[in-house]
């Protein structure tokens, strides 16, 4: 690990501090944050898997229940299974409990609305993702349960490297026939947000880059999560700043109608 992820990781955990000694935001704010933020990552998430709707549409679907002409009703499904999901890995988020596969597969149930047969179900086909050979169906329990017992010793270090790692390690064993990429990224957020981290947006316009952190990754069988770890750290960062800027704000303002003494 190079020495600007390690800047990075300690930018990360001052920025934690400086938002631990602000005022926080009352319930109704954090409220209104996290839905713009589902809306946001909703989007993002299913337009890297390929789904044509729009952020404007996401938002129609998600706060209004309206359907958008001229989407597929498997597009639809994709943005309020996802939305579900997030709300779901919330609530799980709080009972702080380890990871377990029977938490995974009730976020893939969610998440993959469109296709009931397979929900919730690891693959027993083989599956190929562009250049990239998943393994084979008869491997898929054994390693995600190696997968989980290596997370509960990667989770003792650094929460940005073991979530880097996981996230790497779960698309590389692709153990769903579809929905891998989206129940990745909230198995990640999931493990942020437990472990007192803000939630991240991967963003669409950054596939590329996120692509390349698997190709890394898988090169020569390199196990190499340096970028993913920088790609994780960038986007806590940028979560971390924009949550600051708003306490900072919120903090300020309080002040200004303080009443007199």
């Amino acid at each position: 690990m190079d020495d600007n992820i390690e800047v990075l990781l300690n930018e990360v955990e001052n920025k934690k501090e400086i938002i631990s000694k602000l005022k926080p935001l009352n319930n109704s704010e954090i409220k209104r944050l996290q839905e713009d933020f589902i809306i946001d990552n909703t989007y993002n998430s299913n337009a890297i898997e390929g789904s044509t709707i729009t952020l404007d549409e996401t938002h129609m679907i998600i706060k209004e229940g309206i359907t958008v002409g001229g989407k597929s009703i498997k597009e639809h499904l994709e943005i309020i299974g996802y939305k579900e999901a997030f709300d779901h890995i919330v609530d799980v988020a709080k009972s702080k409990v380890d990871l377990t596969e029977k938490i995974i597969k009730d976020i893939h149930y969610l998440v993959l609305q469109d296709n009931k047969q397979a929900r919730g179900r690891y693959r027993n086909v083989p599956v190929r993702v562009g250049s990239h050979i998943a393994p084979q169906p008869y491997l898929v329990n054994p390693l995600m349960e190696r997968l989980l017992e290596d997370n509960r010793e990667w989770t003792k270090d650094n929460t940005i490297k073991a979530v880097s790692k996981f996230h790497l390690e779960f698309e590389t064993i692709h153990p769903f026939i579809d929905g891998n990429g989206r129940t990745g990224r909230l198995i990640l957020n999931l493990e942020l947000i437990k472990n007192g981290y803000l939630p991240i947006n991967i963003k669409y316009n950054d596939i590329e880059k996120y692509f390349s952190c698997f190709n890394e990754y898988r090169k020569n069988d390199s196990k190499d999560i340096s970028q993913m770890v920088e790609l994780v750290a960038n986007y806590q960062i940028e979560e971390l700043d924009r949550y600051i800027s708003i306490l900072e704000l919120v903090n300020e303002l309080d002040d200004e109608w303080e009443p007199e003494l």
